[in-house]
């Protein structure tokens, strides 16, 4: 719809309201207010952020950390799992060689016992770690007595014990005794055997010098 002044009056104008003072410095302490808040929001962010990369990093250093001694740790027992082995077979080999060089002064010493006894021979001897098991057939009581004091003054054995004897049948035409016993090997020191080796070498050496003599 078309209006057309007639009267060729200007319209009047609509007076401004005017706006108060202190509505404007409001409005100026608001937007200051969060632009503040907006700056240390900011800043709180970039710290926060900081520290969080700072974290993650010390993270990532440690856990490569415990990856290389993880591999270290490996490594060690390994070594050590070789190390064990190698002791083992180590102790073997001592262990055998023990055995092969007591062994021939472990029967000698038994032969040294049975010879000095008469009427008494063995039929079996079994050796288990320091433990010695022995069986054999006797003339008489007094002889496997015998046999056992022998075995004690060699020096060689500890701790013997008889474990039977009774008289058997073994032999027809005579008494005959069956016995078992135990005996324990006492460790000896290995320089023990050199007197007793050096001992009959200067038997011979002086033995020789008189043999001449008298000739």
């Amino acid at each position: 719809m078309i209006r057309i002044n007639l009267l060729g009056q200007d319209r009047p104008k609509a007076a401004k309201k005017a706006v108060p003072v202190e509505a404007g410095v409001q409005v100026v302490f608001f937007a200051v207010a969060v632009l503040l808040a907006a700056i240390v929001l900011f800043v709180g962010y970039r710290h926060q952020k900081t520290e969080l990369d700072a974290t993650m990093k010390r993270i990532s250093n440690l856990n490569a950390e415990k990856a290389s001694l993880q591999q270290v740790k490996q490594e060690v027992e390994q070594y050590e799992s070789q190390k064990a082995i190698l002791q083992q077979r180590i102790n073997v080999i001592e262990t055998l060689q023990r055995n092969r060089t007591g062994a021939q002064e472990l029967l000698q010493m038994v032969a040294n016992s049975v010879v000095h006894v008469d009427s008494l021979w063995l039929t079996s001897l079994e050796r288990k770690g320091d433990n010695l098991e022995l069986a054999g057939e006797a003339g008489s009581v007094n002889a496997i007595a015998n046999f056992l004091s022998q075995l004690k003054r060699s020096g060689y054995f500890g701790k013997v014990e008889i474990k039977e004897a009774k008289e058997d049948d073994l032999v027809k035409t005579a008494t005959t005794f069956g016995f078992s016993m135990t005996a324990t090997v006492t460790p000896q020191p290995a320089e023990s055997t050199a007197p007793a080796q050096a001992q009959p070498t200067g038997a011979k050496a002086s033995a020789q010098p008189a043999a001449k003599g008298r000739s």
